[in-house]
């Protein structure tokens, strides 16, 4: 699907029609429209294969005046019951007169512009409003990054009470949508960081302090994520270490049971001997013997903290 969207006194409209200094928003396009827009703009057919490739990692190229952006973008989805944080990279095509975003899902983000909630943007000025963008694309993972601390601080509390399989497991996930976003980041800072050089986009005095803004959001966020990664990380760790050391005690206490519980089987075993003249072989003595040294093993073991 493809729509058309344009600043018109101060707040983004949607359009019709394609016109100069417009926005073209492209989601899950279809092969017809992909080709129109070649037509229109020429541009290489290679920029929507990668805009729409699932895989594509965050990279800068320019080819015959047109230049392609991929940036990682933050999502979060309800899978289980449960939040499933991860990347998918977004297509921005800059061409003379129009900026076109490529994805083949909807995102909250181009929805925020598309429905004028983000303000003084204009489509017109293609570096300002792909820097905008690119500020809301940081901004998002810092707000996401923010949920999954939430999320593993609850579950280290759930931990506390009782260590389940669900909680390690959702701890193990928070983990990993971590390593993404930090992979995602850095690339991300990367593509910025050639952007700033301003050889491939034009850069306008007025747009440097923007740019400056959206990589110090993006070097916050990849502190941030690197600070919870290990943070998460010691945090299994201790958990694992725990979970051992509980293994330990149980198997220390059953040992000990065992223990006590084998000096009854070794008494009744000699005195159920087919031997005559065994000493005291009456009823009570055996018993007697047996429950006074499982007393003693029990104060010994107990001494040395074995139960």
């Amino acid at each position: 699907m493809v729509t058309y969207y344009k600043t018109l006194d101060g707040t983004i409209c949607q359009i019709e029609n394609c016109e100069p200094g417009c926005w073209i928003n492209c989601v899950a396009p279809e092969e017809s429209e992909i080709q129109r827009l070649i037509d229109e703009f020429a541009i290489e057919p290679d920029f929507f294969r990668a805009a729409m490739d699932e895989e594509e990692s965050s990279h800068l190229d320019s080819e015959d005046g047109n230049t392609l952006v991929i940036l990682d973008i933050p999502v979060v989805e309800l899978e289980d019951e449960q939040l499933t944080y991860f990347t998918r990279p977004l297509g921005i095509i800059l061409t003379e007169r129009n900026v076109i975003t490529v994805s083949l899902h909807e995102n909250p983000i181009l929805d925020e512009f598309a429905e004028g909630v983000v303000k003084n943007v204009k489509t017109n000025l293609k570096t300002h409003f792909t820097l905008h963008l690119m500020l809301r694309i940081a901004g998002r993972y810092l707000q996401y990054l923010k949920q999954i601390d939430k999320i593993s601080s609850q579950v280290e509390k759930e931990l506390r009470k009782s260590m389940k399989n669900a909680e390690l497991i959702q701890l193990l996930e928070v983990e990993k949508s971590l390593m993404y976003f930090s992979s995602s980041l850095k690339a991300n800072e990367i593509t910025i960081e050639k952007i700033m050089r301003g050889r491939a986009i034009r850069l306008y005095e007025e747009d440097q302090d923007l740019l400056e803004d959206v990589l110090i959001e993006i070097k916050q966020a990849i502190e941030m994520a690197g600070i919870h990664l290990n943070i998460l990380s010691g945090t299994m760790d201790a958990f694992a270490s725990i979970i051992s050391n509980n293994l330990n005690i149980v198997m220390k206490v059953l040992a000990s049971i065992t223990l006590i519980i084998s000096i009854p089987t070794v008494i009744s075993g000699i005195y159920g001997m087919n031997v005559d003249h065994l000493p005291f072989s009456n009823f009570w003595f055996p018993v007697s013997v047996s429950l006074g040294l499982m007393l003693v093993a029990f104060f010994i073991l107990r001494k040395k903290q074995m139960i």
